[in-house]
């Protein structure tokens, strides 16, 4: 059935279609909904405190962080859905109870801690009931708020440790630990449940996410809705570019993909089919664009504090780098909406906004907290102290505005944070039992000796397979989870793989630094005089493949500058963070497609297809940080790399569509793609660069030219009539 001829669904059944992408809440208006509003105030409060003027122990922290948000992910998350009375009273008992039993297994470890200690470690009842019951409240919330995929995966993991991994032979075998090592290393130590990926929670994460509640609150979500029509509105397909600006500035606020999708898609979705977008079409965009949120700077998610945690590269540096390729991303969603308006013959529509000037005079001060947040990250601050003191930035540039924030308004932006916050936590402190399970079994580095072998030293075939592994996670995992797990398993064989391309160019050049020249001394002496002059890159694999793999990590550290090692390492995280974030746009299951899908009333899964195609940038930066410099090179080499990428992705966009200014016949479409290739395929030679540029110029405007003759022929045919 045509999108035409389809049955229309009732604002109830878009409603239902939303409501069904988000978690089955409690009425904020019962009593529990006023306690978690009340527990949420003084819980933020509590974490601006421990990030803030806090000295205590950080296990007593991720314990608090998860005995208080469980206890208010289940009061917000019912385990029991239902409109019965009766159940959803039994219901209510239950939440209290796990959520009271979350409190006790906090307070247990931070009292009983010390005794054992004093006993050698070793377990007495107690202990095994405490460990016990926390772990199983970890894999409820993440139940409640993710499915049963997470909760399946970590109950794999924890048994393979104590139980089956013994019985499995080959290079996943292991020699297993005793149960009550686990629980201590899952519950009483800062390795599971309360190890790092718990600490980047309550630090990171947290402040971040009250960052962006007390922006919105504040009235700077509206204020960059409405900038985002003033500035792009008025352009032909301007909605379009509605969505993809107002969702790149969005992102920098949020970090979520679902949160742009709702928030800005029920504005411009209706705009786009409004002005002639197909409606499939309007949806992919909104989903597409919204994706972008997690990429874009400054909070990119979760993902840039815990790649900030996992790379010890700092936070600003992370973000400086990230924001050219995150436009890059937005302008090809944006390359999209520019060919489909011309195909659509997209016109103009009114979008009852004012001038840009008068909108900007009125809200710019909601931009200040952003300058705040990253002139103090420049000037030295952690991002946790600049997050705070954002915090109040917020509140003191409302007051510049016609509604001022008061009393009221910071509790209430103090509760919805922690509500944000809530399934997020719950996720990320479930998240570090597998990561803990990772470290203790030495998986990681099977698995990354594993991928290694299978791809066969192609670092093509070793990015595929990230990107089917990432897909395939991302069916079951949020984004952020997909990161954290990818990079615990794949990063180091991704480092490896691209570090030792950078080391076999060096040897095939014969520019190989004498310090590193001493190791193949001591591996192959015979060979040592070889690597004095150029040779074929053929000769250098083979050189290579003679060191051990013992010598391989000192032979990169000794060949490798170490700025070139930490853009190296940088590069493998932003691969697999980018990769993750497909999963939000690829059937089967991408629910920020579905949320679109939902408003512009087309079916999911055409316009998951649909969102996949315009969200390609996902799958052809990642190539530019795995070939190129593009992380880590000069400046002149970075903004290069980005020009002409930028352009690459315009013809590639070109070639897929079938279309620029103009219909591209199938010849054209072909020069499109070989252009593309010139200006994306990583050869280093500047004139193949130029020449598919002005190749492709000359194609742009030749069918802009025809577009409008064609234009001109079909006025001329109707004033004939």
């Amino acid at each position: 059935m045509s999108e035409s001829n389809a049955t229309p669904m009732t604002d109830r059944e878009t409603a239902a279609k939303l409501k069904s992408l988000e978690l089955a809440k409690r009425d904020e208006q019962s009593a529990a909904g006023r306690f978690i509003y009340w527990a949420g105030v003084l819980f933020s409060l509590a974490h601006i405190y421990f990030n803030t003027l806090g000295t205590m122990s950080e296990l007593w922290v991720s314990a608090i962080h998860f005995g208080g948000f469980a206890l208010i992910c289940a009061l917000m998350v019912p385990s029991i859905r239902s409109s019965s009375a009766a159940k959803q009273k039994l219901a209510l008992v239950l939440d209290v109870l796990v959520g009271l039993a979350a409190i006790a297994c906090t307070l247990y470890l931070i009292g009983f801690e010390d005794a054992l200690y004093d006993r050698g470690v070793h377990f007495i009842a107690s202990d095994w009931f405490f460990s016990l019951c926390a772990i199983f409240i970890a894999l409820e919330m993440a139940r409640r708020t993710t499915g049963w995929f997470i909760p399946s995966m970590i109950l794999v993991a924890l048994t393979y440790v104590f139980w089956w991994g013994p019985y499995i032979e080959g290079i996943f075998g292991f020699a297993g630990l005793s149960l009550e090592t686990l629980l201590y290393r899952s519950y009483f130590s800062s390795e599971g449940m309360f190890g790092q990926i718990a600490r980047i929670s309550w630090t990171y994460v947290f402040m971040f996410i009250l960052f962006g509640a007390f922006l919105v609150k504040s009235g700077a979500g509206d204020f960059i809705i409405e900038l985002s029509r003033c500035a792009a509105g008025r352009f032909v397909g301007g909605p379009g570019f509605v969505a993809v600006l107002g969702s790149g500035l969005m992102g920098s606020v949020s970090g979520s993909s679902v949160a742009n999708t709702v928030s800005t898609g029920v504005i411009t979705i209706p705009l786009m089919q409004r002005a002639g977008f197909p409606a499939r079409f309007a949806a992919g965009v909104e989903a597409a664009a919204s994706t972008g949120g997690q990429l874009m700077p400054p909070v990119m998610g979760a993902g840039a504090f815990i790649m900030a945690s996992y790379t010890q590269i700092p936070y600003i540096d992370i973000i400086a780098i990230a924001a050219l390729p995150a436009l890059l991303y937005f302008l090809s969603v944006g390359f999209y909406v520019r060919v489909e308006a011309k195909r659509s013959h997209a016109h103009a529509v009114e979008l009852d906004s004012r001038p840009i000037g008068e909108v900007f005079k009125e809200g710019w001060h909601f931009l200040l907290p952003l300058v705040v947040l990253v002139a103090l990250l420049i000037y030295g601050f952690t991002p946790t102290y600049a997050a705070g003191i954002s915090i109040i930035s917020v509140v003191v540039a409302s007051w510049l505005s016609r509604q001022p924030m008061g009393p009221k308004d910071i509790l209430d932006a103090l509760a919805q944070g922690a509500k944000n916050m809530a399934t997020t936590a719950m996720l990320l402190v479930s998240i570090g039992l597998v990561v803990n399970v990772v470290a203790m079994t030495g998986i990681g580095n099977v698995f990354s000796l594993m991928v290694t072998e299978w791809a066969g030293g192609s670092l093509l075939i070793m990015l595929v397979l990230v990107a089917l592994a990432s897909l395939i996670l991302g069916m079951g995992l949020p984004v952020t989870a997909s990161y954290i797990v990818l990079a615990t398993l794949s990063a180091p064989a991704l480092y490896n793989l691209i570090a030792e391309s950078q080391l076999v160019d060096l040897i095939a050049a014969g520019n190989l630094p004498e310090q590193a020249k001493m190791i193949f001394m001591l591996i192959s002496p015979d060979q040592f005089a070889l690597l004095s002059a150029p040779m074929s890159e053929a000769d250098a694999l083979a050189l290579l493949a003679q060191v051990p793999d013992d010598f391989r990590s000192q032979l990169l550290e000794q060949a490798l500058d170490p700025s070139i090692l930490a853009a190296t390492l940088l590069s493998a995280h932003m691969i697999i963070f980018w990769l993750s974030q497909d999963s939000n746009v690829t059937p089967p299951v991408c629910l920020t497609a579905f949320a679109a899908a939902a408003i512009a009333k087309t079916p999911p899964m055409a316009t998951g297809f649909t969102a996949w195609k315009i969200a390609k940038g996902l799958y052809i930066v990642p190539l530019l940080f795995a070939y190129t410099n593009f992380i880590g090179g000069s400046a002149q080499e970075v903004m290069t790399i980005f020009l002409f990428s930028l352009f690459g992705l315009y013809a590639f966009v070109g070639f897929m569509e079938g279309h620029l200014e103009g219909k591209l016949n199938i010849l054209l479409r072909l020069v499109s793609g070989v252009c593309a290739l010139a200006m994306l395929w990583p050869h280093g030679q500047l004139a193949i660069d130029l020449a598919g540029l002005v190749v492709f110029l000359g194609l742009f405007l030749y069918s802009r030219r025809q577009n409008g003759d064609q234009a001109q022929a079909a006025s001329n045919g109707v004033v004939a009539k």
